[in-house]
């Protein structure tokens, strides 16, 4: 049975994705770290956020709506 929101998948598979984009953007070359690290950043810390709020707002029709957003945003660091 589900406690919080930590115990879904989706949010530790969104979360992790998350810790690796920040590893993986702290090595970007100077006059990346404005523009695209800051956008990748702000995507990925977004997507387990969005879960969690979904999850708290404790109505399906509202999580549904939550989880839809989140998987647009998972298109943006694809993107970038």
């Amino acid at each position: 049975m589900l406690k919080t929101f930590d115990d879904l998948i989706i949010w530790q598979k969104s979360y992790q994705l998350c810790l690796d984009i920040y590893r993986s953007t702290r090595n970007f070359l100077a006059e990346d770290k404005f523009e695209l690290v800051a956008q990748m950043r702000s995507s990925a810390v977004s997507m387990p956020t969005k879960i969690a709020e979904g999850y708290g707002r404790k109505t399906t029709p509202e999580f549904i709506y939550l989880y839809h957003v989140t998987y647009g945003s998972l298109s943006e660091p694809e993107t970038q």
